[in-house]
């Protein structure tokens, strides 16, 4: 029996997953890179978002008791983990200031975490 999220985490949860992702996008936006390294950083961004959800719905299916298979769920695992790494190395070896660095990998990150907790709470609301 799965409880319905409350209001509040709900809010909070979107405001993280829009906080992370738009904070990354505008930040994009405003950068004087090329087209390709925006391009580069833009997939890398929705591939990450896609493959965290990707994970959540994997797992929370395994611990429900739905089947899934091992070759999706490790390449859920390896894609999310894929999508970390290629942000790491394109930010290493980007000539950006530390700062802006530091920027693109905490809104990554806290977009990734907002995309996590909108599924589950997507996933909780309708089981409740």
């Amino acid at each position: 029996m799965t409880q319905k999220p409350s209001m509040a985490f709900v809010g909070a949860s979107w405001v993280a997953l829009g906080a992370g992702m738009f904070g990354f996008l505008i930040g994009l936006w405003r950068s004087d890179m090329l087209l390709n390294e925006k391009g580069f950083y833009f997939t890398v961004l929705m591939y990450g978002l896609f493959s965290v959800v990707s994970v959540q719905k994997s797992v929370r299916d395994r611990l429900e008791g739905v089947p899934v298979t091992d070759i999706y769920y490790g390449l859920s695992w390896f894609s999310t983990i894929l999508a970390i790494v290629l942000l790491t190395v394109g930010l290493w070896n980007a000539t950006l200031l530390p700062s802006e660095k530091g920027f693109y990998a905490f809104a990554f990150l806290l977009a990734l975490f907002g995309a996590i907790a909108v599924q589950k709470n997507t996933r909780d609301g309708q089981s409740a």
